[in-house]
């Protein structure tokens, strides 16, 4: 007897349906066929446990069972609960007339029992364009899967329910959540507060307009100079995640597994920090079954790289296309996959291997060759992606010990909030940019436009100070955020000097 079974395939983001044909018929065997990876081929031994502890038995005939597309790589452990049930219906141990309008995924435990799996909001979305009447998925998953509205969810914790269920003797209750209400009940008080943060006005300001202008930016000072602290606060003055953006986000976490089952949604922006010993392949994604990486994990949030200067060069070369285009190609020779990659990227370094500036005052210190030397292990090219460079100096002990707390990260927010929104409207006709660091050389043409008084200053920073060439639009992007933060239609010549101090690293003579 012929039965068919609905299921799905993640590849990159996005769910396939996936058609599981059971037939089973005179004779001995267990034929798996379909692209099956080991963890599918292994589905066996862990489905005959399973009915075996619920009552049902492995038929000991020739079982035949083919997973269509068959061209298309199946991965996962996810299909144990689709195959079994096939198994059931086709062998005549239970009758379901009506599961071919169901997708189901599940991993079965020897018992009966139903694990997590990976990739459910894809999954759920792709059932729901198929027109499928609900999905079955393993409870665990339930809340993930039910922020789509428009199809019934079902979160089962064994297959035994789900025998029941189709033979109509129990009846389940879709699992149902207030999208809404959950999304804005978890847009709370960053964990992290700037007002904690003890002086440092200067690198408070610089991150304030790298969070309304979306810019990138790297931090250069000293061991206990405040770099992680304030870098771990950035994702709490971003402008909050709109529903949309939620809901990407959570679709590239569901796809990593990296989704916490009881939230459901993803409603802060993330916030990755990678340690420096991290492959290529971690950071931008892939591997022999492609994953996200990190900078995919990152999308809609930050991306922080702690000591820039100790990562493997070509691991940090490998962000460069990401940065520019906002999204990653991982090819195979048989197939490419494409994950998003919007972050913002937030770097912090030691001006030099000892850790300080050539300070004669300094613990330590090092030779201008070996700063230097320090230095050129990042390229020009990456460098030429971050917007604003800014030095971090210690703290002063009366500041350190000033009882007074700092402004809040939620008043600074609602600043960059408002700056946001002016680039919104002014962005409004180009669906390609949001924000000013993703302005290309059209729109500063458009949008930052100088009086003589602010060409003349910028000309001169760039002869006097050495300023590199790349440095020239950085700092009009810059410049036009600044503009936007005081709520300025036009850049005036003060934007422009407070931007060229946010190059130093283009400076000659820097060190």
């Amino acid at each position: 007897m012929l039965t068919k079974i609905y299921a799905a395939a993640i590849y990159g983001i996005d769910a396939h349906a996936v058609t599981v044909e059971v037939n089973i018929d005179k004779g001995i065997g267990y034929h798996l066929v379909g692209l099956p990876d080991k963890a599918v081929s292994e589905s066996s031994y862990r489905i005959s446990a399973a009915l075996d502890n619920v009552g049902y038995k492995m038929p000991g005939k020739k079982i035949i069972i083919n997973m269509a597309p068959a061209d298309l790589r199946k991965e996962g452990s996810a299909y144990d609960l689709t195959i079994a049930m096939g198994i059931l219906v086709s062998s005549g141990q239970i009758k379901a007339s009506e599961i071919d309008q169901y997708l189901i995924m599940g991993e079965l435990s020897l018992d009966g029992g139903l694990q997590a799996i990976k990739g459910t909001l894809p999954m759920v979305l792709k059932a729901k364009e198929d027109g499928f009447k609900g999905i079955i998925l393993p409870k665990q998953n339930a809340k993930e899967a039910a922020i789509v509205d428009g199809i019934s969810v079902y979160g089962v914790e064994n297959i035994l329910q789900v025998i029941e269920f189709f033979e109509g003797k129990i009846s389940l209750e879709p699992e149902q959540i207030d999208l809404e209400a959950l999304f804005y009940k978890q847009l709370a008080v960053p964990e992290f507060d700037f007002a904690d943060v003890k002086g440092q006005e200067t690198v408070k300001r610089c991150l304030e307009i790298a969070a309304s202008g979306g810019h990138n930016i790297i931090m250069i000072g000293p061991p206990g100079s405040g770099k992680t602290m304030l870098a771990k606060r950035l994702s709490g003055i971003l402008p909050p995640l709109d529903l949309q953006e939620a809901l990407e986000t959570t679709k590239i976490h569901s796809v990593a597994g990296k989704l916490k089952n009881e939230k459901g949604i993803v409603s802060q922006r993330p916030f990755r920090s990678p340690h420096h010993t991290i492959s290529d392949v971690a950071l931008v994604g892939g591997g022999s079954y492609p994953q996200p990486g990190e900078i995919s994990l990152a999308h809609n949030g930050v991306l922080f790289l702690d000591e820039l200067p100790e990562f493997k060069r070509t691991v940090l070369e490998v962000m460069r296309q990401p940065l520019e285009d906002r999204e990653v190609n991982i090819s195979r020779a048989r197939f490419s996959v494409t994950y998003p990659a919007s972050f913002m990227l937030v770097a912090s370094m030691n001006p030099s291997p000892s850790g300080y500036f050539n300070d004669g005052d300094s613990r330590m210190t090092s030779s201008p060759a070996e700063m230097q030397r320090y230095l050129n292990k990042i390229s020009g090219p990456l460098l030429d992606r971050i917007d604003i460079h800014v030095e971090v100096n210690p703290v002063p002990f009366d500041k350190l010990s000033d009882e007074r707390r700092g402004e809040p990260s939620k008043v600074i927010r609602e600043r960059v909030v408002k700056a946001r929104k002016i680039q919104q409207k002014r962005f409004f006709d180009n669906l390609k940019i949001h924000y000013n660091a993703q302005m290309n050389s059209k729109e500063i043409r458009s949008f930052c436009k100088l009086d003589d008084i602010s060409l003349n200053l910028l000309k001169n920073a760039m002869e006097k100070l050495n300023l590199s060439a790349r440095a020239y639009d950085r700092i009009l992007k810059v410049a036009r955020t600044i503009a936007d933060l005081e709520d300025v239609p036009d850049i005036k010549s003060n934007h422009i000097s407070e931007a060229i101090q946010y190059r130093s690293l283009d400076r000659d003579g820097w060190i």
